[in-house]
């Protein structure tokens, strides 16, 4: 069966908008509605979407792609703007060069496994458990450490995550394990935007040094905050993905 992505809109689509929509991806809970501070903070000219993934069904990163390149083909001009766990995902999609995508923003991201060193080897005999572990405070405080960060943010990336079934959260967590699209990312024409977070406790900076390497034209800025920076700091990350799409 087909994979299917609810959408959130956060107005109704412009058809003689001045700029390209933005399509936002989320990260490992899978839920667009945490990106509504980051929607409201847009101009007023934009158009945007995000996607739910579903908190039911196992989907791979090939089933993503799919239902990512059915919905872009009924879209017009749009920029794809992709956290963390969605990386690899619009990696692949932009690697396709669609004619409607016209850029690509990415937000502590990586094309391979952000796990390093021992923990790597490691990864694949500890990735099936993972799933089934509750939810913590000291892991959703780790998501969104750093200076300034509202009270509630732990409260809401818990609540978020804890609503996907723990069989889904592992597939995804196993699908970042075994991740490599270094590859794709050298075939993407399209400019490339990377939101790099000061304080990310779960991304690297080897991970952008890894993509840099196969990708030396990928604009780079670097924000004081914390891995989740859409949803923790939406005034500044939306005014920079705003000025990176009207220059495209």
């Amino acid at each position: 069966m087909e994979a299917q992505i609810g959408e959130r809109p956060s107005v109704p689509f412009l058809a003689n908008a001045a700029w390209p929509r933005l399509v936002l991806l989320p990260g490992m809970h899978g839920d667009g509605e945490l990106f509504s501070d980051f929607m409201k903070a847009l101009p007023e000219d934009f158009a945007s979407t995000a996607p739910s993934y579903p908190n039911d069904v196992p989907l791979s990163y090939t089933d993503l792609l799919r239902a990512v390149q059915h919905s872009a083909a009924e879209c017009g001009p749009f920029v794809m703007l992709a956290e963390s766990f969605s990386t690899p995902l619009a990696i692949q999609f932009a690697a396709k060069n669609p004619s409607n995508l016209k850029g690509l923003a990415i937000s502590a991201g990586f094309a391979t496994s952000p796990v390093r060193g021992f923990l790597r080897l490691v990864s694949p005999f500890v990735g099936p458990i993972l799933g089934h572990l509750p939810v913590s405070k000291l892991g959703a405080r780790i998501m969104v450490a750093g200076p300034m960060i509202p009270r509630s943010a732990p409260v809401r990336m818990r609540a978020a995550i804890a609503a996907v079934k723990p069989k889904v959260l592992m597939d995804r967590v196993r699908s970042v394990l075994e991740c490599n699209v270094l590859d794709e990312l050298c075939k993407i024409k399209a400019p490339i935007l990377f939101l790099q977070a000061r304080y990310d406790r779960l991304v690297s900076p080897v991970c952008l040094e890894e993509m840099m390497q196969v990708k030396p034209e990928i604009e780079v800025v670097v924000v004081d905050g914390p891995h989740m920076l859409l949803e923790q700091m939406p005034r500044q990350t939306a005014k920079i993905v705003a000025e990176f799409v009207r220059r495209l």
